[in-house]
């Protein structure tokens, strides 16, 4: 089943009339596809949920989720959807299981479904031994877990996960994904997910869109994104203080040359055949290599081959340590 689940056309968003947010970006979803927005802090992955969720209105542009207009008829779009937010949303006071009964009484699901679903979802993230304890003494991975819980309540069709795993240490993040995957796998979900993690994005999407300053700049599946770089990157510097992008490009199966600051990034057809050339040649120029590294093309490297510059999928902006903060904050201010 090929369906497309999410349509958008267009979707643009601009704040105060001159910051343009989301620039007239178009793609689909299909169904039961985890299909990833990945990007940078403020490149406008959340902003592009908010619009798709009902939260914001486009300034410009169309979207459709499950066949209804985000903005037309936005009451059965939220019917049809599951949000878990980047921000922790829980309350702290109330225990798990009250958590989650909250969220199916704000969307009108009778007391009677919504304990037995409440029931099952504390068991799908395995929360079952803490139901009856208050949020408040909730590991950020637990807190987590519920949030996914609590976006799944209403049996939602299409799921949007924005930075599902920010600000989770490496262990919780893994374990977050097997939630997800099974989520997709057991529930025949579609799932849309933002992310700046490039491992995050590589293990668990179909499908992913890269996304900065607001415009897309390329989609794909992870795989068919890395071959787009047609070869392996060697990484290559030497201990002479001169260009020698000239002598590298002369170098047979070396397809594209570029100086970064005295380290050389080399695109080649074939690494392992073409490092020894590349050193053999340098040599004989009477060069001497301090440094060489040989890597399959990874996200990281599409990222830097599309838009001109590296993204560390460790790094984590101002702004949003700035919003994880602000969340504790907030709730030990309770």
């Amino acid at each position: 089943m090929s369906k497309e689940v999410i349509v958008a056309t267009g979707l643009t968003k601009v704040f105060n009339k001159n910051l343009v947010a989301v620039d007239h970006v178009s793609f689909s979803v299909k169904h039961g596809e985890i299909f990833g927005f990945l990007g940078p802090n403020g490149a406008g992955k959340t902003t592009t949920i908010n619009m798709l969720i009902t939260v914001l209105r486009p300034t410009e542009g169309t979207a459709s989720i499950l066949g209804y207009d985000v903005v037309k008829q936005a009451n059965e779009v939220r019917k049809v959807i599951g949000v878990v937010p980047q921000e922790y949303t829980a309350d702290e006071d109330l225990t798990g299981y009250e958590n989650i009964i909250l969220c199916a009484d704000l969307y009108g699901i009778p007391r009677e479904v919504s304990k037995k679903r409440a029931v099952e979802l504390l068991e799908l993230v395995e929360l079952t031994s803490f139901k009856d304890k208050k949020v408040e003494t909730y590991s950020g991975g637990m807190r987590r877990r519920l949030e996914l819980a609590s976006g799944l309540i209403n049996r939602p069709r299409v799921l949007f996960l924005d930075e599902p795993t920010l600000g989770l240490d490496v262990q919780t993040r893994a374990a977050t994904w097997n939630y997800i995957k099974r989520l997709k796998e057991e529930y025949d979900m579609t799932i849309f997910m933002t992310t700046h993690y490039l491992e995050e994005a590589d293990t668990l999407c179909d499908r992913i869109a890269i996304i900065d300053y607001g415009k897309i700049i390329i989609t794909g599946d992870p795989e068919e994104l890395k071959h787009s770089l047609g070869g392996d990157i060697i990484t290559i510097s030497i201990k002479e203080d001169v260009d020698i992008s000239s002598i590298i490009r002369s170098v047979e199966n070396v397809k594209e040359v570029r100086n970064e600051n005295g380290s050389y990034r080399i695109k080649v057809e074939s690494g392992e055949e073409t490092a020894p050339l590349i050193i053999e040649a340098l040599r004989r120029n009477g060069y001497t290599v301090t440094r060489l590294s040989l890597t399959e093309p990874t996200l990281n490297e599409v990222y830097l081959e599309y838009t001109g510059r590296s993204m560390r999928d460790t790094e984590e902006s101002k702004e949003a340590f700035r919003s994880q903060r602000m969340t504790i904050r907030r709730a030990r201010a309770r």
